[in-house]
């Protein structure tokens, strides 16, 4: 892999990496579902959400978690999905859908919601205390805001058996899309402030978790989605070439690796009945 440039340079445009228009982030939405779906809906579950809630889903993504919410709060519930670019969301999917930007526009229906989420959202939102307001001036009093963030620089490993120039290199890539991403404005170790950082906008009863796959077809798809989807930029920043990125790919084609993710960390807390 050729070296990384100076990191004094210019960064490439600012934006969301991992932006919604490429066909790729539909194959991401799919197989971080099929990673977390199951322990997102565990903390809904924990949390109360049920029959009648009212729920806000931020920076959805996928159809996934509107469509799970919609089917736990039934037809005397609501919920409301939103994305910069809600592209991949389905009106017929028994949840409302706005185009809302929750780090510039301003809380929807503020104070009404008893469950407000954001998945893999605000480590790439630039003013995220800005954002934790919005969503934090969202809930009733008494509702409920779970946030849940990678942390990348807890775990930055893609092989965690580093045993094999396979296993080297997509430690190296990952690492290049690490940057790539910091360039942008994520911030890399935001997972494990989130106990405090909902602390900080005004919750109580806040409480949190970590989930962490290794292995696994989901983990081997989602890498190589990943890869497809920011080839160009790693190309285009010199962080990587052709060659390392056809054999990457082949490489978790053939099974060869055992990959895994950044610690998914999910942090929840209440609204207090009187601010």
């Amino acid at each position: 892999m050729s070296s990384s440039p100076d990191p004094t340079e210019s960064a490439p445009a600012g934006g969301y990496l991992l932006d919604n228009a490429r066909a790729e982030a539909g194959e991401r939405f799919v197989w971080l579902a099929e990673l977390f779906d199951g322990v997102t809906r565990g903390h809904f579950d924990r949390l109360g959400v049920g029959a009648g809630s009212r729920c806000w889903e931020v920076g959805a993504g996928g159809p996934g978690i509107p469509e799970a919410l919609a089917a736990a709060v039934g037809p005397s519930g609501h919920v409301l999905a939103t994305d910069i670019d809600p592209s991949w969301l389905s009106a017929d999917g028994g949840y409302e859908v706005r185009r809302h930007d929750v780090a510039a526009d301003p809380p929807p229906e503020p104070g009404t919601f008893d469950l407000v989420h954001a998945r893999l959202v605000l480590v790439h939102v630039p003013d995220r205390a800005r954002a934790l307001a919005t969503m934090v001036a969202a809930l009733r009093p008494g509702g409920r805001l779970l946030v849940e963030d990678a942390d990348t620089a807890l775990q930055p490993l893609a092989c965690l058996d580093d045993s094999g120039p396979a296993q080297r290199r997509a430690n190296r890539l990952r690492a290049a899309v690490r940057e790539l991403l910091a360039r942008r404005g994520a911030d890399l170790s935001y997972g494990r402030t989130l106990p405090r950082a909902l602390r900080e906008a005004g919750l109580v009863d806040v409480a949190a978790a970590g989930s962490f796959p290794v292995g696994g077809l989901a983990c081997d798809r989602l890498e190589a989605a990943t890869i497809r989807h920011v080839r160009g930029e790693l190309l285009a920043a010199g962080l990587a070439d052709d060659a390392e990125l056809d054999a990457h790919l082949a490489a978790i084609h053939a099974g060869e690796l055992d990959l895994t993710l950044a610690p998914l960390i999910s942090a929840w807390g209440r609204r207090p009945a009187a601010d």
